[in-house]
Order: C-alpha cells, then sequence, then structure tokens
C-alpha cells in the first residue's frame, strides 16, 4: 500500500474518533414557568419628538442688504444733518441689528461709505465724509463689532444719490451707507 494513503486513512480515522468523543449530552429540560404579573411599574412611551423649525437668522441677500429674521431688509444707508456727523436715533436701531448680525458672524465684513451734499469745499466734504462713517464704525464698535471687520471709505460730494441743487437732494446726500463685502 501507498504510505501516503495510509496516513490518510488514519488521518480520517483519528478525526472520527475525536468527534465522537465530543459528542455533547442534552440537559434536563427545566419545568415551564407560570406567567407572573408584572411587578415593576411600566414606563409611558416617549412622546414622539417634535420637529421645531430651524430659526430664521439675519442674512445678508445677494443684492448687500441685510435680512432681519422675518424676511425684510434693515436699512443700510443713515442720514445725517447738514455739517454734522452724529448719528441720528433711528440710525441707532438699525445699526444695532447690523451689529448683531456682524458679531454673529465673525468673517463677515463691511465698508462704510461716507457721503455729503454739494456744499462746502471738496477737502472738508472728504473730512466730513470720513467723520461720518467713522461715527458710524465707532457706534458698530460700541455694540461689540470687531475694528477688523469694518472700513471706512469717504466719497465726501463725490457720489450723489441725488444730483440736484435743493435742500431735498441735499439731505438725500449727506448719509453713511454699509456694504457687506
Amino acid at each position: 500500500m501507498n504510505i501516503s494513503f495510509t496516513r490518510s486513512l488514519m488521518v480520517a480515522l483519528l478525526a472520527l474518533l475525536v468527534l465522537a468523543g465530543c459528542q455533547t449530552t442534552a440537559e434536563p429540560e427545566a419545568p415551564p414557568v407560570e406567567p407572573q404579573p408584572d411587578t415593576m411599574p411600566r414606563a409611558e412611551p416617549a412622546p414622539p419628538p417634535t420637529v421645531t423649525p430651524p430659526a430664521r437668522q439675519q442674512r445678508v441677500d445677494g443684492q448687500g442688504d441685510l435680512i432681519s429674521e422675518d424676511g425684510q431688509p434693515i436699512s443700510r444707508v443713515f442720514y445725517f444733518e447738514f455739517d454734522r456727523s452724529e448719528l441720528k436715533p433711528e440710525a441707532r436701531t438699525q445699526l444695532s441689528q447690523h451689529a448683531r448680525y456682524l458679531r454673529d458672524n465673525g468673517s463677515a465684513r463691511v465698508v462704510i461709505y461716507g457721503h455729503t451734499d454739494e456744499r462746502g469745499t471738496r477737502e472738508y466734504n472728504l473730512a466730513l465724509g470720513e467723520r461720518r462713517g467713522a461715527s458710524v464704525r465707532s457706534y458698530l464698535q460700541s455694540l461689540g463689532v470687531a475694528n477688523r471687520q469694518m472700513s471706512v471709505v469717504s466719497y465726501g460730494e463725490e457720489r450723489p444719490v441725488n444730483p440736484a441743487s435743493n435742500e431735498s437732494a441735499w439731505a438725500q446726500n449727506r448719509r453713511a451707507e454699509l456694504v457687506y463685502q
């Protein structure tokens, strides 16, 4: 007989012996358990989760306007009295909303453009436009906006909204504008 055949036969017999020795005996079956009433109080099922819509937040739209939570644009143009750079009370209300947006969005940047009417010299009007822009920046800083988020540019009388030479036109041109970058 061939040696390899003999070895294969012995290995097969050994495997059968090992398997026969590993036979398990069945454990006696436990007696059936009588169902008992629950002694533990049952927890009430959790109510289904309520779905709350995401809070609407301020945002800047495609035209650079700040939009409030209710979808209304917040003014970004603030008017000044003749030869003055102090903010009006209504400007402060609107600017506080811009400040909130800028604080909440640390990467947002805004340029504050200062404008004047045509009266006065070019140099004087550039300086007045700068003071108006600085007044807006200073107020925003007082509300917690980082200086790095703002810059001021004065156009003086160079970019009027209304080119007419009357009090109504001049009032429209005495302004500071916020433009988000």
